[in-house]
């Protein structure tokens, strides 16, 4: 990983299953260059970046979709948590999005207290979430609420994942905390 510079992160992982180079800017205006060899997750980490407003430069191969999805998830969890660097924000936002059939709530919380909960219909998605929750160091609920399409549903869930954090992420110029900042081993959190 290099430092953060602004509200941005640069990494690489690679393990003997994947290989991901990720760009992530915060203060972005939604432009995207996304080239994975899922088309699916292409697709859904280019909308991810255009609804969230965050720029996105990301580069990811595998050998199975499965390692691939979950790399990526882990590799822009890591990169939001080094570009957010627990600076103060709104922290608590959600947002619900309609899409054809499906129906989707996310409400997020930016603290360091990670944890996912929700219930997709493709569990490969729900560990997408989970990943980019446990690296990123967030609180994530996604409540799948209707619908039938799986492909609406996910990308429904990605819409609002996008459009919760983008509203949490607004700066304020104080801490929202009863607790103030928590300090782990003299480390910042």
């Amino acid at each position: 990983m290099t430092p953060a510079t602004g509200r941005s992160a640069t990494l690489t992982r690679k393990t003997k299953e994947t290989t991901v180079d990720c760009t992530l800017r915060l203060d972005g205006s939604g432009t995207y260059d996304v080239q994975t060899d899922n088309k699916f997750l292409t697709h859904m980490v280019e909308t991810w970046t255009r609804y969230s407003g965050f720029d996105v430069r990301l580069r990811a191969t595998g050998d199975l979709d499965h390692h691939l999805v979950e790399d990526v998830a882990i590799s822009l969890g890591q990169a939001f948590r080094q570009a957010f660097a627990q600076a103060p924000c709104v922290r608590i936002a959600y947002d619900f999005v309609p899409m054809d059939d499906a129906l989707v709530l996310c409400a997020v919380d930016l603290v360091d207290r990670p944890y996912y909960e929700g219930q997709l219909p493709v569990p490969l998605w729900e560990h997408f979430f989970r990943s980019f929750a446990m690296e990123a160091r967030i609180n994530l609920h996604l409540e799948h609420l209707r619908g039938r399409d799986t492909h609406h549903t996910i990308e429904a869930s990605v819409k609002a994942f996008a459009r919760s954090l983008k509203r949490a992420l607004e700066p304020r110029s104080t801490e929202i905390s009863t607790k103030g900042v928590v300090n782990v081993k003299g480390a910042k959190t």
